[in-house]
Parts: structure tokens; C-alpha cells; sequence
């Protein structure tokens, strides 16, 4: 990369999962959208807003096909090819599917980066999708004023083991497979007020492959999964909360990663945070006297975040010990219980 090149995160408005449109603002766009025509192979559509469309093939697969992409949320571009592919095959793993390909989205400022720093970009995505086993066959690049990357991801899963974001049941624990607080350490960057820790703790997340999500097709007890993206893990439980027509109950002190809380309390956050609020709030519970930061935190966007996982209480412990042996772990985050589709955050 050329000493005379902007930094990455310079040339976009937003970065990662923040770029993502407002819970709200996406709800309002696709209500105009004419319903689709039945087709009997399609299992999972644009419904439920899960993570991924579903399409049966014959009785022993069915394709996964999923699409995301964003803006830098960090200045190396290896780095951020990493992240924004990991981000990518996170949506195949949370409906419990194996990648089997994928394909690039690539849109950059090409007067303005050099061909070397678009080619890094690239080849951080390759490394992503060969550690996942899989090539990038192809992809489609054009000029664009701000740089964008991603993937389209294709993967396999058995029909009957397809995992959704509404199967969720009242008696189910939620668990998270990352810690919270990406948004946080990624508004601390773009402010120059990250720390070498930091960003090591930043890389180190949004970097690791959910691949813990396709060993939990067909495993006992695992009603419902969805990845905490941009959303937030608030709006994120609230559409589990939604496919399950039930209460999700999120406690108010969920793990974080290193330094977040403390970016928190000095005002760091990022934009997506508010809007988001705005655009859920008023279907979520709080506990009087919770917190700003705390309620921020819930909110906070995670770029390439971990899966949710709705597991019923008596395979919670089978679960994590299975999470171990697979090199993943969870923190317990809530729970399912009867009531209203709505999410309350409990003290």
C-alpha cells in the first residue's frame, strides 16, 4: 500500500455492520415489496428476516445462499477483506450450513486506492474462505466512490436440519458464541483512541469463523440460531422473539470484550447504536435505572458477531461441553419464557 493513500476508513460514512440500514428504515422499504409467488423449494425466504434463503434441492440437500458486504471498519486491507468474508459465511453457518463456494463483491475508488491495496483486500477474503475450505470462484467488481467489499456465499445443508431464527421455545437459554462490544471498539478506531490491545481484540473476533454453527444442524435440543450482526443484540433477540411468538428475556450485563466498557462510560458508541434503539425501542423492556451505556452496549452493532443459540435448558450443559470439543464456547445471555413477541432486558 502506498504511503500516499488515504486511510481506508477515511473514504466511508460508516464501516462494517453499522453500514446496515435502520431496523425501521429496512421495514419500511420492503413493505412495498409484492409478495412472492409459492414455490415449493424455497424453506426459508424473506418471511422471518433470518440470516440466509433456504432452497431444497432433492431430499438430502438444500442450498444455503446468502449476500453481505460493507465498508471498511479498519485501515489494513487484508484486515478488512478478513473480516467483512468471515462476516459473509457467518449467515451459512447460522442456518446450519457447510460453505461450499463463494463469490466477491468488490467496489472500490479506483482513481483513489492503488491496485496493490485492492488486491490486499482480496487476497484477506481468499485467506478467510481457504481456512473455511472453500475457493472465491468469481465475483463482480465495479468503481465506486466509496470502497465495498464481500461475499456472496453458497453452502449445504440436509433439509431436515435446517437452522432458523423462530423455533425458539418459553424454557429455552440463549448463549452467545462472541462477546459483545465490536461497534464500541470500532468507533474507538476510526477516533484514534483504540489501543494496540484493542485492536488486537477487534481483528481477533470479527476474524474468527462461526463454524461452530454448521456441527449444530440436527443437534438435540438447538431450537432456534441467528448471528448478532448490525442489529445489535437486542434487535437481533427481538426477531427470535418474533419467529418464536414469545418473550426473550436478555440480561442487562452480557460479556464484553476487553475495553469496551470502559470506551462505553467515556462516550464512545457508534451512530448505529441510536438508530437502532429508535427503531425497536419501543418493543424492548427496560429495567428502571438502566444505564445509557448499558442500553448502548445491547444495541451496539457487531460486525462478524457471534451466533445466538436457542438451546432447551437440559442440553445446555452437553452443549457447551460439545462447544469445547469443537474449539468454540458461549456465554450464557438470557432466556425464552411465555409472553408477548417483545424482548426484556432483566437487571
Amino acid at each position: 500500500m502506498t504511503t500516499s493513500e488515504p486511510r481506508l476508513t477515511s473514504l466511508a460514512h460508516g464501516g462494517g455492520c453499522g453500514c446496515k440500514l435502520a431496523p425501521a428504515v429496512l421495514r419500511d422499504i420492503l413493505k412495498g415489496m409484492p409478495q412472492a409467488a409459492p414455490f415449493a423449494n424455497l424453506m426459508v425466504g424473506t418471511e422471518t428476516s433470518d440470516d440466509a434463503a433456504v432452497w431444497r434441492l432433492n431430499d438430502q440437500q438444500a442450498l444455503v445462499a446468502t449476500t453481505d458486504f460493507f465498508m471498511p471498519v479498519v485501515d489494513d486491507p487484508f484486515h478488512f477483506g478478513q473480516i467483512a468474508a468471515t462476516n459473509a459465511l457467518s449467515d451459512v453457518y447460522a442456518m446450519g450450513g457447510t460453505p461450499i463456494f463463494a463469490l466477491a463483491i468488490v467496489g472500490m475508488p479506483v482513481n483513489v486506492l492503488s491496485t496493490e491495496t485492492i488486491g490486499r483486500i482480496l487476497q484477506g477474503g481468499a485467506s478467510v474462505c481457504a481456512a473455511a475450505g472453500i475457493p472465491v470462484a468469481g465475483g463482480h467488481s465495479i468503481d465506486s466512490v466509496e470502497p465495498i467489499y464481500g461475499l456472496v456465499a453458497l453452502g449445504l445443508v440436509h433439509p431436515d436440519h435446517v437452522l432458523t431464527n423462530r423455533g425458539a421455545r418459553p424454557g429455552d437459554v440463549l448463549v452467545l458464541t462472541k462477546r459483545l462490544g465490536v461497534g464500541v471498539l470500532s468507533a474507538a478506531f476510526k477516533q484514534d483512541r483504540l489501543s494496540k490491545d484493542g485492536y488486537r481484540t477487534l481483528k481477533e473476533t470479527t476474524t474468527r469463523l462461526n463454524s461452530f454453527g454448521a456441527r449444530l444442524a440436527g443437534r438435540p435440543g438447538v431450537h432456534a440460531v441467528t448471528d448478532v450482526t448490525g442489529f445489535g443484540l437486542l434487535g437481533h433477540a427481538l426477531e427470535m422473539a418474533r419467529g418464536a411468538d414469545a418473550t426473550v428475556e436478555i440480561t442487562a450485563d452480557p460479556p464484553t470484550l476487553a475495553g469496551v466498557r470502559e470506551l462505553l462510560r467515556d462516550g464512545v458508541r457508534t451512530g448505529a447504536s441510536g438508530r437502532n434503539w429508535a427503531s425497536y425501542g419501543a418493543e424492548v423492556d427496560l429495567p428502571a435505572g438502566l444505564e445509557d451505556w448499558r442500553r448502548d452496549l445491547l444495541t451496539d452493532p457487531q460486525t462478524s458477531g457471534g451466533l445466538l443459540i436457542a438451546v432447551a435448558e437440559a442440553e445446555v450443559h452437553e452443549l457447551k461441553a460439545f462447544a469445547r470439543i469443537n474449539g468454540s464456547g458461549f456465554d450464557i445471555v438470557g432466556r425464552v419464557v411465555e409472553g408477548p413477541p417483545r424482548v426484556r432486558v432483566a437487571a
